[in-house]
């Protein structure tokens, strides 16, 4: 990912152009959901010919154990962008199965069994993250997150501490900290990121959803500032991945799980597979599901 939060696992492929396109959209009137829309992300030609030649290479060129570990390797990740979950995790276990000491590789792994609900692996994928590579700063988030989906909200609050104390101008990571650190008392979740917020630089779209979480803008200021100072074809499909993850959290904390599960689904609709967001999504959309369905059957044996 650009280093931030939102693209936490992604590795640029040197020398190969990885860019996506997609059509946007936007829609007026309506609820408030209905405001803002984006058509799915597709992949582009280039995708697919980067594919082909990793395909050709690993099927006629030779190659040491350390190059094809690494061609295994990038071609997961290509299909970890696409989308394509089993194909690049096949491929990441080639990789290691060449190269043990493959870091990045084990990051992939430890998120796949994270969103697989599969904690305990996902721990033992980041714990290998670090010590092969002490320095993996990534590593201390997706081993947050995946304490903090298996409800160990303390360890999932010192992990993320961990990971914001390396970037402290980083508006994602105050965010992940914050939403560790509110299961475990919100008040002083929102006191500490009020403080955070003063390290970051205003100007940033990253500081606009933190603006949002102290209350200072609406969801309508949101989107509006999603749109401003675009810099590539796709930024703004991102960046309303982002709004519409970060929506659904609060809209959640509030108890508006109908509100909360709209704005998870359109998360996953923009098909940005490699952000956080994205990732996440569906797993916060299935406990949301669950909390409804027991909610409905609830009311109606009333």
């Amino acid at each position: 990912m650009i280093q931030k939060v939102r693209t936490a696992a992604v590795v640029v492929l040197a020398g190969m152009s990885i860019l996506l396109t997609g059509c946007i959209s936007t829609q007026s009137g309506g609820s408030e959901q209905g405001k803002v829309m984006v058509e799915p992300v597709m992949p582009d030609y280039k995708l697919e010919i980067t594919l082909a030649k990793l395909n050709e290479i690993l099927s006629s060129a030779e190659l040491t154990d350390a190059q094809r570990a690494r061609f295994h390797y990038d071609r997961g990740v290509i299909y970890d962008s696409v989308g394509l979950r089993i194909l690049s995790r096949i491929d990441f276990h080639q990789a290691l199965k060449m190269q043990p000491n493959l870091a990045d590789a084990y990051n992939f792994i430890g998120i796949y069994y994270t969103q697989e609900g599969e904690f305990e692996s996902a721990y033992e994928a980041f714990d290998a993250v670090l010590e092969l590579s002490p320095d993996y700063d990534y590593a201390f988030l997706n081993r947050g997150i995946a304490l903090y989906y298996g409800e160990r909200n303390e360890l999932a609050a010192s992990d993320m501490e961990s990971f914001y104390s390396l970037d402290p101008q980083d508006g994602y990571r105050a965010l992940w900290l914050y939403v560790t650190e509110s299961a475990n008392n919100l008040e002083q979740a929102k006191a500490n990121l009020a403080e955070n917020s003063l390290r970051l630089n205003p100007n940033t779209w990253s500081s606009v959803l933190v603006d949002f979480y102290l209350g200072k803008k609406s969801r309508d200021e949101v989107f509006a500032a999603a749109k401003e100072g675009l810099s590539h074809p796709n930024e703004y499909a991102e960046r309303l991945c982002e709004a519409y993850f970060y929506i659904a959290k609060i809209a959640q904390q509030n108890g508006q799980n109908i509100d909360a599960a709209n704005y998870f689904r359109l998360a996953l609709a923009t098909n940005i597979y490699d952000f956080v967001e994205h990732r996440y999504a569906r797993i916060e959309l299935a406990k949301i599901n669950a909390i409804i369905s027991a909610e409905k059957m609830s009311n109606s044996s009333r």
